[in-house]
């Protein structure tokens, strides 16, 4: 370890506030808004995690005998499988008829966002494989401890999904969708690269949208006021009310976004009249765009395509962003450009039974899995021929 010094045993944080924000800062990298010191602690202090919600903080920490942070994981003890988007239902549902007991389970992940990231989060340097290592039999040694039927590592990155499975978890697969900028200078630059048929159906779309009085605005930094977020909780929640779910993000969870992370903030806000009618809400990466919760006070044609997909690619360009990450689900964002792409998540389960029919039902699924991303690539609307 650095400076001669070994790690101390494994701590769990009940609250990420029990660290310094520089030492967790140092561990999560500056990449990935949503591993952030300051996201989850808003997460927190909001009361959009915690107790009442089911996602109890349990983070993983390693210190040298200093007290410097070496690694972590953000952690969450859970009685429910809701908000993760890597839906194990039917696993809870299996273990449970066969007498087991499911819940409570570890949950490594930021909670209500399906964005790929570190999960491993380690200080980098020569020793970063040991910690990372002493990362990984913490997370089972915290699950032997509370003695818990699982630990899930959801949307990891696929160096993380490698080590992971190295220590006997098990890797399931995914996708998302995402747009990928090939050096575009501007939205037409983009266009071009599509077939004709899709490329004139975009420009349709963002047509009507122009023609309908509707104004459209990408709101950042200073220029984000608490009235913006005033309305975009307001359709965040209409959102959860129209699904049937259940709106974890406080009001106050979206204020301290913007009084502590406005620079990563990028809103979409659609307007007729001066009334705003519907909002985007976008994190910002070093290198991507993280689309994240749309919402809207009613139906307007096209507008959700313009507000999330549209004007993201518009911002991604500008910014000279590489890519826009526009969550799980949809099909219908490939005529848009957004393409699919694999996600990786990774489980340790006690039982060695429910292990190994967790494991055969995961070698079927990825088989399936690559066969539907097979597929739906060959609806990408990218010209094939300079004749399309």
């Amino acid at each position: 370890m650095p400076d001669g010094r070994e790690p101390i045993a494994v701590r769990i944080l009940e609250n990420i506030s029990a660290i310094k924000a520089a030492e967790w800062d140092a561990c999560a990298g500056t990449d990935n808004p949503f591993v952030s010191y300051t996201f989850l602690r808003a997460l927190e202090e909001s009361g959009s995690v915690g107790k009442e919600s089911g996602w109890l903080p349990q983070h993983l920490a390693i210190e040298d005998e200093a007290g410097r942070l070496l690694g972590a994981v953000p952690l969450y003890l859970k009685s429910h499988s809701q908000g993760e988007y890597v839906f194990d239902w039917g696993w809870a549902d299996a273990y449970e008829r066969a007498g087991g007991r499911y819940y409570p389970k570890l949950q490594a992940a930021v909670p209500f966002s399906p964005v790929a990231g570190p999960r491993l989060l380690v200080r980098p340097g020569d020793t970063a494989s040991t910690i990372r290592s002493a990362l990984t039999a913490g997370l089972v040694e915290v699950a032997t401890r509370y003695g818990v039927s699982s630990v899930h590592v959801t949307f990891a990155t696929e160096e993380d999904a490698d080590w992971l499975e190295s220590a006997d978890f098990l890797i399931r697969h995914g996708h998302q969708f995402h747009w990928q900028n090939a050096g575009y200078k501007t939205f037409d630059d983009f266009l071009a690269n599509l077939s004709s048929r899709k490329r004139k159906n975009i420009r349709k779309e963002r047509r009507k949208v122009a023609e309908s009085g509707i104004r459209i605005d990408t709101l950042t930094g200073d220029d984000i006021r608490p009235h913006h977020w005033d309305e975009f909780h307001r359709f965040y929640v209409n959102t959860y009310d129209r699904k049937w779910g259940y709106p974890y993000l406080t009001r106050d969870f979206f204020a301290q976004l913007g009084e502590q992370m406005a620079d990563k903030v990028a809103l979409v806000r659609a307007e007729i009249d001066g009334l705003a009618i519907a909002g985007a809400l976008n994190l910002i990466g070093s290198d991507a765009l993280y689309g994240r919760n749309w919402g809207s006070a009613g139906a307007y044609r096209f507008l959700h395509f313009e507000a999330c997909y549209y004007r993201a690619i518009d911002f991604a360009i500008e910014r000279g962003l590489t890519t826009v990450e526009a969550g799980t689900q949809g099909p219908h964002k490939i005529q848009r450009g957004y393409l699919p792409q694999r996600t990786y998540s990774a489980h340790w389960i006690r039982d060695q039974g429910f292990r190994d029919a967790v494991a055969d039902y995961l070698e079927r699924e990825r088989r399936a899995e690559a066969g539907e991303v097979v597929a739906l690539d060959e609806l990408s609307p990218f010209r094939r021929t300079e004749n399309d």
